[in-house]
């Protein structure tokens, strides 16, 4: 991976999409033992549907952990200064979904040349599930 440079980079400068394959339990059940969350709203489908869901769906924090990806396939974790995100719905069973990122600002922060950017992820119906920001100093 080259990392992009200060320079090189410009306000409305598209990050690589990152497409994800159509979220499955399989999907689930993994990051729940990676993570650690195992609430059973994400893994037990009879759970789920007691607490008035149609089936499980996905953990937000694996939503946040594809927007990580997708800003770490652009430039190294070694780079990234700050990340947030906010949920706006939740990603069901079979969403195949798209992170997208965007340069929003160029900016000098605690001395580092950084860029900020702003992040979203969608389903294959373009309903935003998830957005968000990450700061990113560049050389």
């Amino acid at each position: 991976m080259q990392t992009p440079t200060f320079d090189s980079v410009q306000v409305g400068d598209a990050l690589p999409a990152l497409q994800l394959p159509p979220v499955s339990r399989a999907a689930l059940a993994l990051f729940a033992g990676a993570s650690g969350d195992h609430n059973p709203i994400h893994i037990d489908a009879d759970f789920a549907r007691k607490a008035g869901m149609p089936d499980v769906f996905a953990q937000g924090m694996l939503g946040m952990a594809w927007l990580g990806r997708l800003v770490t396939g652009w430039a190294p974790q070694s780079r990234l200064r700050r990340f947030e995100a906010r949920f706006q719905g939740i990603t069901h069973l079979g969403n195949a979904m798209r992170c997208t990122g965007r340069v929003i600002e160029k900016l000098e922060h605690e001395g580092e040349r950084c860029v900020r950017i702003e992040l979203q992820s969608a389903n294959q119906f373009g309903q935003t599930k998830i957005v968000g920001e990450a700061l990113v100093a560049l050389p």
